[in-house]
């Protein structure tokens, strides 16, 4: 199997790169993630992309990721039932590996459900097989490791689930328990409401 391929960059999109090494293109397909990181490459230059291969029938089809990191989650992805390599590519396009760690520790359905192409019965599967594999560190949440998790991800998940978006919640409730580190999931969400 393959690890990575690095070599010069020949052709850039958002969904796919080509990397020349040695005289050979290699067609990787990439999330915008991906995408963002190898943008700050000029064309010419070199890159390096861990890389997964997916084996079918018809095909042998490379997908690329600017970190280990996102392939392991990639790799997490397309081990849930009903997830496919260009669905997992769809999921960590429109999330950061952050945020998609974040979203399923917290079980966060809506938030996956917002991605193209998944449905409830799909982000509920997400959330069942990964939510044991991921493990968010609390400085992931927080920028001192002074809240509990199961705090935080409580009144992150009520205030997502009153229609905030997960990235003012996560703000206004980091300012909180930055604040006040033994607060209580009830006082949180009423200070965090206050102030959004």
């Amino acid at each position: 199997m393959l690890d990575y391929i690095s070599g010069q960059i020949a052709e850039l999109n958002p969904t796919f790169v080509v990397v020349d090494n040695n005289g050979i293109g290699y067609m990787i397909n990439i999330s915008l993630t991906t995408y963002n990181e190898v943008l700050k490459k000029s064309k010419g230059e070199m890159a390096k992309l861990y890389v997964y291969e997916a084996i079918r029938e018809d095909a042998h089809v490379l997908f690329g990721f600017a970190t280990k990191h996102e392939r392991e989650l990639f790799m997490m992805l397309i081990s849930v039932s009903g997830v496919g390599p260009n669905t997992a590519r769809m999921i960590l396009s429109s999330l950061s590996p952050e945020d998609l760690e974040q979203c399923i520790a917290s079980g966060n359905v809506g938030l996956l459900k917002s991605v193209k192409g998944i449905g409830g019965k799909t982000a509920q599967r997400i959330l069942v097989d990964l939510k044991d594999k991921i493990k968010v560190a609390s400085d992931t949440l927080l920028d001192n490791d002074s809240a509990p998790n199961a705090v935080f991800d409580e009144s992150l998940a009520a205030l997502i689930m009153l229609g905030f978006t997960q990235q003012m919640s996560q703000k206004v409730l980091k300012k909180l328990f930055k604040e006040n580190p033994s607060i209580t999931v009830e006082e949180a969400i009423k200070k965090a409401l206050k102030m959004m």
